[in-house]
């Protein structure tokens, strides 16, 4: 059952053309081989999942993810496709795949070291793995989490409340070459423009980044929160002159396509 605290469907696609562009440049990425059958692991409400529907006219797809609300959002959006809700940590279901996309969700997720071997041993010969992860835990979005978590009468609360550590590229090209045939690993910087300022750079955050610092803390503490992190984001971003303000977005992508 979700709670308050889930994943909202309706809090993350307030901004899903921004969301959804990344994969959309991820697929395009992927080898233009057949792709019979595919699966979008982490699909939250469908966005993801429709783009992979274009990539792959006429596969077999099956979405997952752990939100019921994204799950129950998905459905209604494709009622075409099966979506089922699974723990993404611990997804072992038998099966190969020509194309695992997952867009946005392994950054959530530990032990890569582990999970990304795993991931392509799900694969058909010759098949692919499509990965986008936001790489933004250095930026003054989520430096200004930590700062306002350790500063606050929060503090103790939300110690350990931050996101799973993740590898350096070159990293993971190491990981996945032995595996692999093709490992294409980028970084690209999107500038979204956001209308509404500092209060539009917290919304988009309240959808993702934010949500296990504000799944800690009571209702007027949340509220005191949100009110120091608006603040410091408003002066870390400054609107230009229409109110909009341009947000940096660096995000990782790999495409690795199984020997």
């Amino acid at each position: 059952m979700t709670t308050q605290h889930d994943w909202s469907a309706n809090q993350y696609v307030q901004f899903e053309e921004e969301r959804t562009r990344p994969a959309r440049d991820l697929l395009a990425a992927v080898p233009q081989t057949p792709i019979h059958s595919a699966i979008d692991i982490g699909c939250g409400p469908g966005n993801s999942t429709q783009a992979l529907m274009a990539r792959a006219p006429g596969a077999a797809i099956l979405g997952i993810d752990s939100s019921a609300d994204m799950i129950d959002a998905a459905r209604k959006r494709l009622p075409q496709v099966r979506f089922d809700i699974a723990d993404i940590a611990a997804w072992d279901a038998p099966g190969a795949y020509d194309l695992i996309l997952a867009n946005a969700v392994l950054q959530w997720l530990p032990a890569h070291a582990r999970l990304f071997p795993k991931l392509i041993g799900k694969l058909t010969q010759g098949g692919h793995l499509a990965v986008q992860m936001p790489d933004n835990l250095d930026e003054p979005t989520h430096r200004l989490m930590r700062e306002v978590a350790a500063a606050g009468p929060w503090a103790e609360k939300l110690k350990g409340v931050e996101r799973t550590e993740r590898f350096d590229p070159r990293r993971y090209y190491a990981m996945l070459s032995p595996l692999c045939t093709r490992v294409d690993v980028w970084r690209t910087t999107y500038y979204h423009p956001l209308r509404g300022g500092a209060d539009a750079v917290v919304a988009w955050l309240k959808g993702t980044g934010l949500r296990p610092f504000l799944a800690a803390l009571n209702d007027d503490e949340r509220g005191a929160f949100l009110t120091r992190y608006r603040d410091a984001i408003a002066l870390a971003y400054p609107a230009q002159e229409d109110g909009t303000v341009l947000l940096p977005f660096p995000r990782l992508f790999i495409v690795a396509t199984r020997k």
